[in-house]
């Protein structure tokens, strides 16, 4: 009994002694990482293409407007377009959303 109890103080000392170091390591290798951390800043890279041309703009809203009066008035544009761009989705809700937003251009 006296053996046992010995035993188990001895293992709460040695818990006691070594859980504190152990705490103390981890924060000071957390610190280590933070300290040691380099941030580099410089200028977007860009590559031909990623930056339009203001007349790119004005370009792409005739261009939009076009689409649009082709699926008021093309019935078979439309379609082509809603097989292509509603087909592949194979959610039933968001199936019959995309074929929705066509819906709009027949009235």
């Amino acid at each position: 009994m006296i053996i046992g109890t010995a035993t188990a103080l001895t293992r709460a000392a040695v818990c006691l002694l070594v859980i504190p170091v152990a705490i103390a390591t981890v924060s000071a290798s957390h610190a280590a990482v933070r300290r040691h951390t380099v941030i580099v800043k410089h200028a977007p890279i860009t590559s031909p293409g990623d930056v339009s041309e203001p007349s790119s703009a004005r370009q792409n809203v005739i261009e939009s407007k076009q689409y649009e009066q082709l699926l008021r008035t093309n019935a078979t544009f439309r379609q082509t377009r809603m097989k292509k761009e509603c087909g592949p989705i194979s959610d039933p809700q968001l199936h019959q959303s995309c074929i929705a937003s066509f819906e709009h251009y027949t009235r």
